[in-house]
């Protein structure tokens, strides 16, 4: 039997005061590569936000790492966010910090106090992503490539049951962009669930994963035989 990560029944999402995703079912198995893919304005990023609890579940069901999304209290959402790992398109990295200080924050901020162990996970997750050797450096030193990589390994920090990543290769060039797949493609394949979502095509035709499609606010899986720019976008 797979073990759901997440799973989503006719779940109704709350954007603003007028606009609303309705009738959304989703489930997502761990192990598992999801790309989210949709035009601009489809809601992927809305759908992602709903899985951190940013955007508020109203009616239907939505469960991620066994916490009931749509019953969450505003003390319960730290929780749940320490086994979520996030990425962002605009990496959201601590200027003033260096690549290790700026994941030594997080892990203070969510209950780490053992120093060997706050700087052992440190360097495990920034082997992970191939960067240890870049620990003393400032974001303003590194490329936008790298500053990614950070953010992976920052998300990686607190064992997350699943990681969600929200057009990570939005801002990047190419080459950038195929590393970062590469490496993502690499924590999955050690096991972590990743739903990410992106508008990059090219990307659908040369990594592995389940490729759902948001449209009208709702999820339909595409198959790779039906996988062209104009079945994705339509």
């Amino acid at each position: 039997m797979k073990n759901i990560v997440l799973e989503y029944n006719n779940a109704e999402i709350k954007l603003d005061s007028e606009l609303r995703i309705s009738d959304l079912s989703l489930i997502v198995n761990h192990g598992e590569f999801i790309f989210l893919i949709g035009k601009t304005g489809s809601g992927k990023s809305s759908i992602l936000k709903s899985m951190y609890s940013e955007n508020k579940i109203l009616n239907g069901e939505a469960k991620i790492s066994n916490t009931d999304l749509r019953t969450i209290s505003e003390k319960e959402i730290p929780f749940l966010r320490r086994k979520i790992g996030v990425i962002f398109q605009d990496f959201q990295l601590l200027k003033d910090r260096t690549v290790f200080k700026n994941l030594e924050f997080v892990l203070n901020a969510t209950g780490w106090s053992n120093k060997n162990k706050i700087n052992e996970r440190i360097m495990f997750c920034l082997d992970k992503v191939h960067i240890s050797n870049l620990s003393e450096k400032y974001p303003s030193q590194l490329s936008g490539g790298q500053k990614q990589k950070v953010a992976i390994a920052r998300s990686l920090l607190n064992k997350p049951e699943i990681i969600i990543a929200d057009e990570p290769t939005g801002n990047l060039d190419p080459k950038s962009s195929i590393e970062i797949m590469n490496v993502l493609q690499e924590i999955n394949q050690n096991g972590n669930t990743i739903v990410m979502a992106t508008h990059d095509f090219s990307l659908l035709r040369k990594y592995a994963g389940r490729i759902l499609r948001c449209k009208d606010g709702k999820i339909d899986e595409i198959n790779s035989s039906e996988l062209n720019i104009e079945t994705v976008y339509q």
